[in-house]
């Protein structure tokens, strides 16, 4: 049987391709539009084993962010791939938090933990690029660094490095909200850390 379908008819319902994971979503206030970065770091596969045989889940780490600084993470669960990875995106859009950035690198060396994970961001100098494994890495190209060393210390479990990669970046403070909170100046601050 012949298909009569146009072109266009025809690719109607096809998805997107898994390696094109950038989508174009609106903002909080829905007035303008920005580019989200996604990145799949990790998806496993649950079976619960009944009376009939098995039941397979899946269950996707997803990390979110704009390159501006904004970065979240979730975990999403479903019966299929796609739709794990989904509910991941939308959940990570939600735990969105912002990172000070100094051009395109940290102000501050910093460790980010969480459980038997340890995740040390160490500033770079322009051109280095991210030197970090997967999971690591997948958290700073959402966040927008681009010049930065990792080194992943305890466990190399994804779900607890992602948490570890956050709490960091959620830590880290910029120069003026430091002086600030010890009541000086940034200048006195600097003074300081030359000394």
């Amino acid at each position: 049987m012949e298909d009569t379908r146009t072109g266009s008819d025809r690719d109607k319902g096809r998805g997107r391709g898994r390696g094109d994971r950038d989508r174009r979503d609106r903002d909080q206030d829905g007035q303008g539009e920005y580019n989200l970065i996604e990145r799949v770091v990790h998806i496993n596969r649950v079976a619960k084993v009944v009376k009939g045989g098995r039941n397979f889940s899946f269950n996707a780490i997803v990390v979110v962010g704009d390159g501006q600084g904004n970065v979240g993470h979730a975990l999403g669960k479903a019966n299929e791939v796609t739709d794990a990875i989904n509910k991941g995106t939308e959940l990570a859009k939600r735990s969105m938090i912002k990172v000070p950035l100094q051009g395109t690198t940290l102000p501050h060396v910093i460790t980010g933990r969480y459980g038997a994970a340890k995740v040390l961001l160490k500033p770079a100098s322009p051109g280095t690029g991210v030197i970090a494994g997967g999971a690591v890495r997948a958290v700073m190209e959402c966040a927008g660094v681009k010049d930065i060393l990792t080194k992943v210390l305890g466990t190399n479990n994804p779900h607890n490095v992602v948490k570890a990669a956050i709490d960091g970046l959620a830590r880290v403070r910029d120069l003026r909200a430091a002086a600030q909170q010890r009541g000086t100046s940034v200048r006195q601050i600097l003074e300081l850390d030359q000394s």
